[in-house]
């Protein structure tokens, strides 16, 4: 998703969403419990990163880059799946998360279609669920790069014209194929076409895994917002992630906001609650079994009262909507600060631990994987010069 210096760093946004008028809406409600206390969980790493995928000696074609956070489930014959690839979405298959090889084969592609409301640009599966290792549900980040189109933007700068949503997709063959239909359903979009407001990154975009709690499913998105409203990450939830219509926003009262497509006369401008401290897209989120809390791991550039030095961060919660404040896991100069920043630049961390329980590595134990992609950056450049890498974890109460 990142081939253009420093785009994510205008990430900032806050969600749309429509005033709920039903009663029944308020049973999403979810029974919030207090977090009054400061996280007992410290989060250290553990040896040195090692390579997962190195890009010169594996790829398949030019387009395989990790390029987005890593998301695993299990197949249904016990293989793991995991994304996390470029716009040609390929995944890496292997017996153990600590075994995987990039297959060849094409998941699912990108159509580079100039018809912004056909949602097929370019396209990263980004989060998966599934219950039984056959059929899963996921989200697309799809991003309409109107510069790339005649006539389609008043601009010439990619920044200028970018504009995202996330969509909903499918498979019915254990990850060997996704679909999402012709258009595919819109699970949030901002309440306007991608020809307004251009001049700079608008949308919603870089969701985080879905992970279950109870009967509930969940979810972080980012987005950049527009007059009148700020930035940040919003919460979604959903009680069964196949119907791609159900997900809903957290508005401060409820899981109520609903982002349909623009398209065709669906979603409203009013706004979510944002959820604090992530100012950026949220890499992961997974359940410490132990404990029972939430931990979500964030990439920062640095520079705020919440994150003061650049680097991969962590936060943690009982209840998804009220976190502790960030604490710097893995230093380092970050996709966000651009491509002058250094040699090495972080990007995209998650969190999966290879004896998660369930098929979707949605919990963790007290030692898990870090992953991240190691983006190469000379003369101020970045490119494809990108590796999966990952560094163990340790959780301490």
């Amino acid at each position: 998703m990142e081939l253009i210096p420093n785009r994510r760093r205008g990430a900032r946004g806050l969600i749309v969403a429509f005033a709920c008028l039903f009663p029944t809406c308020f049973l999403l409600q979810p029974a919030l419990r207090a977090d009054p206390l400061p996280s007992r969980l410290a989060l250290v790493l553990r040896g040195e990163a090692t390579t997962v995928f190195h890009r010169r000696s594996q790829a398949c074609d030019k387009t395989d880059i990790p390029d987005a956070p890593l998301r695993a489930f299990r197949r249904q014959d016990g293989m793991v799946v995991a994304l996390g690839m470029h716009y040609v979405n390929r995944a890496l298959i292997g017996p153990s998360l600590q075994s995987l090889t990039l297959d060849c084969s094409v998941v699912m592609p990108s159509a580079l279609n100039p018809d912004p409301a056909a949602y097929n640009d370019k396209r990263w599966l980004t989060a998966t669920w599934t219950d039984d290792g056959q059929h899963i549900a996921a989200l697309v980040h799809d991003e309409f790069q109107a510069n790339t189109h005649a006539g389609r933007c008043a601009y010439r700068e990619y920044r200028k014209c970018w504009f995202n949503t996330i969509l909903a997709a499918r498979s019915s063959d254990g990850g060997l194929s996704f679909e999402s239909g012709d258009p595919p359903v819109v699970v949030a979009a901002f309440p306007f076409a991608q020809d307004v407001g251009q001049g700079r990154h608008r949308g919603f975009f870089n969701p985080s895994n879905i992970v279950r709690d109870g009967s509930s499913y969940y979810f972080f998105a980012a987005t950049t917002g527009w007059e009148g409203m700020g930035y940040g990450a919003c919460l979604f939830r959903t009680d069964n992630p196949f119907d791609e219509t159900s997900w809903r926003a957290w508005n401060g009262r409820a899981f109520a906001a609903r982002f349909g497509d623009p398209y065709r006369g669906l979603g409203s401008a009013a706004p979510c609650k944002v959820i604090q401290p992530f100012s950026d897209p949220v890499g992961a989120v997974v359940r410490h079994r132990p404990s029972g809390r939430w931990i979500a791991v964030f990439q920062s550039p640095g520079g705020r009262p919440s994150s003061p030095a650049p680097g991969i961060y962590y936060s943690t919660s009982t209840n998804l909507l009220e976190w502790t404040d960030l604490k710097l896991l893995l230093p380092g100069p970050t996709l966000y600060n651009g491509p002058c920043a250094g040699s090495k630049l972080l990007a995209y961390p998650s969190a999966v631990d290879p004896d998660a329980e369930g098929r979707n590595f949605d919990n963790v134990g007290n030692r898990f994987f870090l992953f991240f992609t190691e983006i190469g950056a000379a003369d101020c450049a970045i490119g494809f010069d990108r590796d999966l890498k990952r560094i163990a974890v340790e959780i301490h109460n």
